[in-house]
């Protein structure tokens, strides 16, 4: 999961170094590459059944498919629109809905320790997000970032209640394949971008960047997270995606000189504290658990 979250975080710095490409057009390259490497990569894990059954997936497959287009294509708008601190502490407040959309759907009772850290991770958040709108940045941009989050929140909820196979609809415990989601969520974020897009002002250089960004930072993070639902806890995946922030702005500080200031350190700080010292105590638990009778 942290592999993951160092993916998805180059996401900043590299459209900050395109040449031509704006708004809906970064959008709609990179979730056509990303649907393209899906593509090839869900053809040769699952074979030509892929795509006898994509379109005979039932709704939980086509549910999650639609949270990823929302989490696509906001985030991406998003960035073009204000700064990458200012996305990405827009969008670590995804933790706390999906602890309350896991205690409201799925029942889980949190451990006392993740609330701890939620509340910890979101003071952190909450700071760098009231400097940040302090300081006049794009309103437009920060509302545009949030339906990221409520996305997310609604897709890691989804993916952990169909994970445990309570979402089988033969009633046989077996897990829905949920990867296929994935790719039709990229499908549905380049066809609904591709009429804003017009008319293409992309290099060749955003394209070549706009490619990496499809494979590296999004269709490899993106898979592995669906497999990880299967092993962690929705509410401690989405804790562990607050790493994104942390790294997020570090590298926009370091390759695109967007300075964070002290108070995003600060909040950064505040956030990274957070999840170290809710893993430390998950990990030491783990192995008292085990050893009850």
């Amino acid at each position: 999961m942290i592999l993951v979250t160092l993916l998805w975080s180059i996401a900043g710095v590299v459209t900050r170094h395109l040449d031509a490409a704006r708004s809906f057009e970064v959008t709609f390259w990179r979730s056509l590459f990303n649907a393209l490497a899906l593509a090839v990569a869900l053809t040769a894990m699952r074979g030509p059944a892929l795509w006898r059954g994509l379109l005979r997936a039932p709704g939980p497959v086509w549910v999650s498919g639609l949270c990823w287009s929302v989490m696509f294509t906001a985030f991406m708008v998003a960035i073009t629109l204000t700064t990458v601190a200012n996305v990405l502490v827009t969008m670590a407040i995804g933790p706390l809905i999906t602890a309350l959309f896991a205690r409201l759907f799925l029942h889980h009772r949190l451990p006392v320790r993740t609330w701890v850290a939620i509340a910890v991770g979101g003071a952190g958040i909450a700071w760098m997000f009231g400097r940040e709108a302090s300081e006049g940045l794009s309103v437009v941009g920060t509302l545009v970032a949030l339906a990221v989050p409520l996305a997310a929140a609604t897709n890691w909820t989804l993916l952990q209640h169909i994970g445990h196979g309570s979402g089988d609809p033969d009633g046989e415990g077996a897990p829905q394949d949920m990867l296929p989601a994935v790719l039709i969520g990229a499908v549905i974020s380049a066809a609904t971008t591709l009429p804003l897009a017009w008319p293409f002002q992309a290099s060749t250089h955003d394209l070549g960047l706009l490619a990496m960004l499809g494979v590296v930072q999004l269709a490899i993070p993106c898979l592995l997270v669906v497999r990880l639902t299967r092993e962690l806890p929705a509410p401690e995946i989405a804790l562990l995606g607050l790493l994104e922030v942390v790294f997020g702005v570090a590298w926009a500080w370091l390759g695109a000189g967007e300075h964070p200031g002290a108070s995003a350190l600060t909040g950064g700080a505040l956030v990274l504290g957070a999840l170290v010292a809710n893993e430390l105590l998950a990990l030491k638990r783990r192995p008292e658990e085990n050893l009850r009778p």
